[in-house]
């Protein structure tokens, strides 16, 4: 796991050493060497660069497919979560609010309510995308033009 996730060169160092993306890649790769069946993450990308977030989640999602790897991991960044999951279950105050595919679940109206801002879903290339809604449709006030 180490050489899969690019971190055979920190082997030998301690972890206090690293930075808090190279510590967070450690924790995912520690949890991965385990080999069990069940895989929960916390926001297995926290921390990470665009680059190594889509690392670590294509391993996983590479395992989960190859290997009938269940995982579970709680994120706050819905057009990932939509990428790489097959279901979703949405909470809000520790009640689930929605459950089910990304198309289900990623509802602007639902999403909306929840994070108690305007927010808009798109699909790119076949893939949900999660915005804030234009500022024209959160503030009428506003208009494009840039600063006064």
């Amino acid at each position: 796991m180490l050489h899969r996730l690019g971190l055979a060169d920190f082997a030998q160092r301690e972890v206090v050493g690293l930075s808090g993306g190279e510590a967070q890649r450690v924790v995912v790769a520690r949890s991965l060497a385990q080999q069990t069946s069940i895989l929960a993450l916390d926001e297995p990308t926290s921390a990470l660069d665009l680059g190594h977030q889509v690392q670590v989640l294509e391993l996983v999602d590479d395992l989960r497919r190859r290997d009938g790897l269940t995982v579970l991991a709680a994120m706050h960044d819905l057009t990932t979560a939509a990428r790489f999951a097959d279901r979703l279950l949405l909470m809000r105050h520790g009640k689930v609010v929605a459950i089910g595919s990304p198309e289900e679940v990623l509802q602007p109206e639902i999403l909306s309510d929840v994070y108690e801002t305007p927010l808009t879903v798109r699909k790119l290339d076949g893939e949900y995308v999660v915005l804030p809604a234009p500022r024209s449709a959160r503030h009428p006030e506003d208009r494009p033009g840039g600063l006064p």
